[in-house]
């Protein structure tokens, strides 16, 4: 028996389709109206619904690329179950290379929105009603901000054995165990029972291609956990050895500028550090002394400053503990080296 068609803002769209449907957005102030494009590919055979969204932070980058490279591979034409992908929420942000909406506010705080609401939560409130609500599972795409770099990561209520199963099957090194936040998208769909993982990795305006790979794998491996694609075939090379299960980290936390300066770093990311290892020098931009950046616990390094100017109490690296530093270090390195490669994934 045929599939049913996967209705959509009134759009019929026929089982083994890719569909584009655009959303209207909240109007400015100039009367211009903004459309959020909505890809749909609707499966020939019966599965979960997944909705993947990127640029909920309007200057996050990564996330857009990450679902135009899952939409451009030729095996989602075959998914079983429904995706519904959105590569941009957050349209004023992006116009505007911003994090925020036009009214200052966070859309990642706005969640679940209301449909007589400020601008944010408008927005919130219709892609809770139309995407969120359709869906039984997401993934939403992040990267760092403020001009700080993510290491790779899986943030997610790990608690749960439904979604600490999906994080291992995005595959990154590092899993986050993170509650559900009032206000957040994560956190509206929790309350809605959508499992929701939340991928953050690089950097806001930049496009970075280790965290662009590994996300692309990632959202194909969700969906492959899903069996909404078959699963990968054993490798049949010598020698071949299993990835290694990600390590979830027990706390973190970030170090800050002593005092205010120039930055100078000198651990990268995804390094070992000890208790007391000097992370970065805070310089004196008139030619004074430099004071150092140490490390208050050990741990993995998961995120970090980019911009050199810092203030005194500025969160300057971010620190990951777990119980087998040796393990996770080795295994931050072996990511880096399998999504090295352009050749293996463009």
């Amino acid at each position: 028996m045929k599939r049913k068609p996967f209705e959509f803002h009134g759009t019929q769209i026929p089982a083994g389709q890719h569909l584009v449907v655009p959303l209207e957005m909240p109007s400015l102030s100039s009367q211009t109206h903004l459309e959020m494009p909505v890809h749909i590919i609707h499966g020939r055979q019966e599965g979960p619904t997944l909705f993947v969204s990127a640029a909920v932070h309007g200057d996050e980058l990564n996330g857009i690329e990450i679902i135009r490279s899952v939409l451009a591979t030729k095996r989602v034409a075959r998914l079983k179950g429904t995706l519904i992908a959105v590569p941009v929420v957050n349209g004023y942000g992006l116009i505007n290379e911003s994090r925020y909406m036009p009214d200052r506010r966070d859309l990642n705080r706005c969640f679940p929105g209301s449909e007589r609401g400020s601008l944010g939560g408008r927005l919130a409130h219709m892609f809770m009603e139309e995407i969120v609500e359709r869906s039984s599972f997401g993934i939403d795409l992040h990267t760092g901000s403020n001009h700080r770099t993510n290491l790779p990561q899986i943030r997610a209520d790990l608690d749960d054995p439904m979604t600490l199963r999906l994080a291992n099957a995005f595959g990154v090194p590092v899993l986050l165990n993170s509650g559900l936040r009032p206000g957040s998208m994560r956190g509206a769909a929790g309350e809605k029972d959508v499992t929701v993982l939340l991928y953050e990795a690089g950097e806001s305006l930049r496009y970075n291609d280790i965290a662009i790979r590994a996300g692309v794998a990632g959202v194909i491996g969700v969906m492959r956990a899903l069996e909404m694609l078959p699963r990968l075939k054993a490798s049949t090379k010598p020698n071949a050895k299993p990835k290694p299960e990600p390590f979830i980290a027990r706390g973190s936390r970030w170090d800050r500028a002593p005092v205010g300066g120039m930055l100078r770093a000198r651990v990268k990311l995804g390094a070992q550090v000890t208790k007391g290892d000097i992370l970065a020098y805070v310089v004196d931009p008139g030619g004074g002394d430099r004071i150092p950046v140490r490390a208050r616990a050990a741990g993995i390094v998961i995120g970090r400053l980019e911009l050199p100017k810092v203030n005194e109490g500025d969160a300057v690296y971010h620190i990951a503990n777990f119980d087998d530093l040796d393990d996770v270090a080795d295994h931050v390195d072996d990511f880096h080296s399998d999504y090295t490669d352009p050749d293996l994934y463009d």
